[in-house]
């Protein structure tokens, strides 16, 4: 269904072997990026400019094997003649429908004192650099990468917006990591992680009026996710690699296989704060989508009894209801959380699953990815680690009509524990089957090469709210950075919208600051929270505007915010706009709308919160005179077109 192109419009293996200034820099194709490279003291190291004010300083490129240093003693042997790169892809689901990329590249190829050769790919687009490692070889002999020595140097002058991992076999039943660790904000560059194994991606910089957002892109089963280090001294941040212990048991956590081979793109989203957020470097990098077939792919709305009722609720009458509540809402999917298995029993859930169908509804199931690496209790468990094991329980409840599953708890970032995911998301697409991760590694545009990837949690999202109270307090800053880093380039399963009661918490986000983030928010698949009886209390408006909720978006526009105080966006959906901010602040805002499309005319609905904050302010507006909206503290809004 995806059809990529990809055209280079230079020789990419006419390499110059002159080392001018001309052959060490790189532009974007709008001139606005500028990338050096050099060796300087046998080492590679690069530095990017963006109108001519300096981004990153002199940073470190290079890798370390078992069997070769490509780190020192290096010397340039050739760069290729730029290269111009296009590609045009589309979305099954995702903040952008139909996606150009287009970019300059250059290959710059090194060697060591021996003789091995090591080439960097370097690619500068309108919105960022990314680059990659390419060893050349072929043969059985297996090498290990056992450090990665890339690092992204800023000046000491720039903020940073990053999440710590947590240390892995820590935290409840050994469940960590799980990417749900809260941000530090606007720290300076240089702090250290208050984790010792380091910050994840997307990790975001304010550098010299520029923004930068850090992640890596096209991530296979050959080498483990990255992190950045938990040091980094003068504002310098270098690549880290996961834990021996983050490994499938008996695999491998570091990068380990033959040649030939590349390594997953490095990538910075580059501009102001609007560039950033509507970049699509995550998927532009990542691989093309696999052969498979895509309409058993259904994006969309969710029901979901486990965010407010828990263990409890996973009974066969509760369920029902949920299906029925699914149906009613026009919501596409309905969930059913844990240990399903013996509280419902796949007899009772094959029964679901026809009632579902009739109703319109898509049945989804949970499952432990289980294994050694955590001792949680839940079940279904240990049914998926053996590939006879997973194909035959995928197989069997796709035969009773199940439409996806939610895998949870795993184990960490090495290589092996990756293949693990790709196994997982190659068996799913054969067998027809949608894909939910749970305690996670972050997608790294997975989405684009896996469609039935509906969404990845990788976020300390909803459910961590139900838990403490000391994090709901915190959380309308927390929600107000999400759209600055985690949900830029990948589907994220925060599981919002609590528009009534949560048992025993006391919540502080108001009602239209939570019915915002169903559009401030992507996921392929937006499991809501909110229950049908807390549904069924709000005004008519308010459930026919979530029945009416796009499957997905064709488009994403940034309309103003700052990382962890507010945010506002637009994205089009089934022909309308949708336009929706968060104020995470406790100050009020004077949001000003500039919006990003020419056709304002037709009827618009303005949804606020009332003064006392108990219910919605709903008005029909006329677009064109709507200048601004005010905010009170961790207050939001909705202003959509009506059809």
């Amino acid at each position: 269904m995806t059809k990529t192109t990809l055209i280079v419009c230079l020789i990419l293996s006419c390499w110059a072997c002159s080392q001018s200034q001309e052959d060490m820099t790189l532009s974007s194709p709008d001139g606005q990026l500028m990338l050096d490279v050099k060796v300087e003291e046998e080492k590679v190291r690069y530095q990017l400019n963006r109108n001519e004010k300096e981004v990153l300083e002199w940073s470190q490129l290079g890798l370390v094997m078992d069997q070769a240093d490509l780190f020192e003693g290096m010397t340039l042997e050739a760069v290729t003649a730029v290269a111009a790169v296009n590609d045009q892809y589309t979305l099954v689901h995702g903040k952008k429908k139909e996606v150009t990329y287009q970019g300059n590249e250059k290959q710059y190829q090194f060697s060591n004192a021996e003789g091995k050769k090591l080439t960097i790919i370097f690619r500068l687009s309108n919105d960022g650099l990314a680059f990659q490692y390419q060893l050349d070889g072929e043969g059985d002999e297996v090498y290990t990468i056992e450090a990665e020595k890339t690092t992204f140097n800023f000046p000491e002058t720039a903020k940073a917006w990053m999440q710590p991992i947590a240390e892995v076999n820590t935290g409840w039943e050994s469940s960590n990591p799980s990417y749900e660790e809260e941000y530090q904000m606007g720290v300076s560059v240089g702090t250290a992680s208050p984790i010792p194994s380091g910050w994840v991606y997307p990790a975001l910089f304010l550098s010299n009026d520029t923004w930068v957002l850090v992640s890596e892109a096209g991530l296979g089963d050959d080498y483990c996710a990255t992190r950045l280090d938990a040091e980094s001294p003068g504002g310098e941040y270098a690549v880290a690699f996961p834990s021996d212990e983050e490994a499938f048991p008996g695999g491998p956590a570091k990068p380990t296989g033959r040649l030939p081979w590349k390594s997953p793109w490095r990538i910075l989203a580059v501009g102001d704060l609007g560039t950033v957020v509507e970049s699509t470097l995550g998927t532009d990098l990542a691989k093309p989508q696999i052969d498979m077939p895509t309409d058993f792919v259904v994006p969309g709305q969710a029901a979901w009894s486990w965010a407010l009722g828990k263990d409890e609720s996973i009974t066969y009458d509760i369920q029902k209801s949920h299906i029925d509540f699914a149906a009613k809402m026009d919501y596409e999917h309905c969930l059913i959380d844990v240990n399903w298995d013996t509280t419902i029993g796949y007899d009772k859930i094959a029964e679901l699953v026809t009632y579902a169908a009739e109703k319109g509804v898509k049945v989804h199931l949970w499952y432990n990815s289980a294994g050694s690496w955590n001792t949680t209790p839940y079940h279904p468990r240990n049914m998926l680690v053996e590939d006879e094991d997973r194909m035959s329980e995928f197989k069997r409840i796709k035969a009773m009509g199940v439409a996806g599953v939610k895998i949870d708890f795993f184990g960490g970032d090495g290589q092996s524990m990756i293949g693990y995911y790709h196994a997982i998301l190659k068996d799913a697409a054969e067998v027809g089957l949608m894909v939910n991760f749970h305690g996670t590694t972050l997608p790294r545009g997975w989405q684009r090469t896996y469609p039935h990837l509906m969404t990845m949690e990788s976020v300390k999202g909803f459910e961590m709210i139900t838990f403490e109270q000391a994090f709901a307090d915190r959380v309308p800053a927390h929600c107000a950075v999400l759209p600055f880093t985690r949900n830029v380039f990948d589907p994220m399963d925060f599981t919002p919208m609590s528009l009534d009661e949560i048992p025993n918490i006391d919540r502080r986000t108001s009602k239209a600051f939570e019915l915002a983030l169903t559009v401030v928010y992507e996921s392929g698949i937006q499991h809501l929270a909110e229950s049908p009886e807390g549904t069924a209390k709000q005004q008519q408006e308010i459930i026919h505007y979530l029945q009416q909720l796009p499957k997905t978006w064709e488009n994403t526009k940034f309309i103003d915010g700052y990382p962890g105080e507010f945010a506002v966006l637009a994205r089009k959906g089934e022909g309308k706009w949708y336009v929706a901010g968060i104020n995470g602040s406790e100050q009020s805002k004077s949001v000003q709308l500039t919006l990003p499309f020419s056709d304002a005319s037709g009827r618009w609905l303005l949804i606020t919160d009332s003064a006392d904050k108990s219910r919605f302010e709903i008005d029909e507006v006329a677009v064109s005179e709507l200048d601004s909206v005010n905010l009170s503290a961790n207050t939001g809004f909705v202003l959509f077109q009506l059809k």
